[in-house]
């Protein structure tokens, strides 16, 4: 009843997937390539983190 309520943990962790790679992007123009690898690493960790909570969301769902 009270489900539009609820936080979306995917939606906030899409958000800041995509902050990182914009950051990394920002980075690789610059020149700053460790940087660059530093946030696309981050994003990288970000993105596994939504797959989990995806396949969680898609076992509840059966």
């Amino acid at each position: 009843m009270f489900g539009w309520l609820r936080r979306d943990p995917k939606k906030k962790l899409e958000t800041q997937y995509a902050q990182k790679l914009e950051a990394a992007r920002d980075a690789q123009r610059n020149g700053n390539i460790q940087g660059f690898a530093a946030l696309t690493s981050e994003a990288e960790k970000i993105l596994n983190e939504i797959d989990r909570l995806a396949e969680a969301g898609e076992n509840d769902a059966r």
